[in-house]
């Protein structure tokens, strides 16, 4: 019987259109119930995707200060969201909440 090989499964590897980064932070947002540390490892899978050392550039920000606050082990300054989301192309919106509206 031949033996199973496994491999640690890396969403960054799947990520690979504008359109599939925004629909993976949208399912995490629908996902994290306000956890900012998922919301920014969200974050973080998405910018290996695009590559770390582009989303640096674009954002200002080191690539070693984005690796520790998009680790998903803190919770990062809404200041660094909104600079990564702007490197990586992406909005943030709201809209209501229709249950508690």
């Amino acid at each position: 019987m031949a033996k199973t090989i496994t491999t640690r499964y890396d969403v960054a590897e799947h990520l690979r259109t504008p359109e599939e980064m925004a629909a993976y932070l949208e399912a995490c947002f629908e996902e994290a119930h306000g956890d900012a540390s998922s919301i920014a490892k969200a974050l973080g899978d998405i910018a290996r995707a695009k590559g770390m050392s582009q989303v640096a550039r674009d954002s200002g920000l080191s690539r070693e200060s984005l690796y520790k606050a998009l680790s998903g082990e803190r919770s990062p300054a809404f200041e660094t969201i909104l600079k990564v989301m702007g490197a990586l192309g992406l909005k943030l919106h709201a809209e209501a909440d229709q249950v508690n509206s």
